[in-house]
């Protein structure tokens, strides 16, 4: 393929240089800018978990249920309460420890492992409370105990 006359005659070596040049210094710095941008955004060192708790028979979300973040030492982190039987939280990477309780039903709890930018969603499923005996020896014990904390504080007020 050859160049018409008049485009040869105006590319010229000099030019063709100067347009090379130009070029390449614009791809230049516009490479060193993007480079600058992606490499000084702060690296992602949180992650989301969403606690979804529902009844373990029959799968219906157990509003009003506790949901706690505890370090592995058993440290509180946050506490929340399952809305609609669920839980949302931001955390930083690193393993928890989630304990999930309801007066209704038994604790649950679970090590979850929380992963810079990614969301987990974990499902816990609470059995109901087991019936308690009201005849045992423990249990009279316990009411009297609570009866008589009771009678003293009315004594101070």
């Amino acid at each position: 393929m050859r160049l018409p006359d008049r485009v040869r005659s105006a590319l010229t070596l000099t030019r063709f240089q100067a347009i090379i040049g130009i070029t390449a210094g614009v791809l230049s710095i516009g490479v060193t800018v993007w480079g600058i941008l992606v490499t000084s955004r702060p690296p992602v060192t949180s992650g989301d978990i969403v606690t979804i708790v529902q009844e373990a028979r029959t799968e219906k979300p157990v509003a009003g249920a506790t949901v706690e973040l505890l370090t592995l030492r058993d440290a509180l982190v946050t506490t929340l309460v399952a809305k609609n039987g669920q839980a949302r939280q931001t955390l930083k990477e690193g393993a928890y420890r989630l304990r999930v309780s309801h007066p209704k039903f038994s604790m649950e709890v679970r090590q979850i492992q929380v992963l810079a930018g990614q969301t987990q969603e974990i499902r816990i499923r609470l059995a109901p409370r087991a019936a308690e005996k009201s005849g045992s020896p423990l249990d009279k014990a316990g009411k009297a105990v609570g009866e008589g904390v009771e009678a003293v504080k009315k004594l101070f007020r």
